[in-house]
């Protein structure tokens, strides 16, 4: 997986997306279009989860919009909550 390796090579998560939308990272992206897989990736490796944008202020609303259950759960559990 292409996420995999960038993050081998020790790709920053802390960035701002410029292809998704101009104020969201990887991680608002990942959440709210449901992958899941790469929510976890991009976590463990140092993502903060309280980043706020102005379309879905976070990555839990992000999911939590578009309804992506399980995403909502792996923050609702807690261990994501601060970087």
């Amino acid at each position: 997986m292409i996420v995999e390796m960038l993050l081998a090579y020790d790709a920053t998560v802390k960035v701002p997306s410029r292809c998704y939308r101009s104020d969201a990272d990887a991680l608002q992206a990942s959440s709210s279009e449901g992958h899941d897989k790469i929510v976890e990736m991009i976590l463990t490796k140092g993502a903060n989860a309280n980043v706020q944008s102005k379309c879905y202020s976070t990555a839990l609303q992000a999911a939590s919009t578009e309804r992506h259950d399980k995403i909502v759960e792996m923050f609702l559990e807690g261990q994501y909550t601060q970087s």
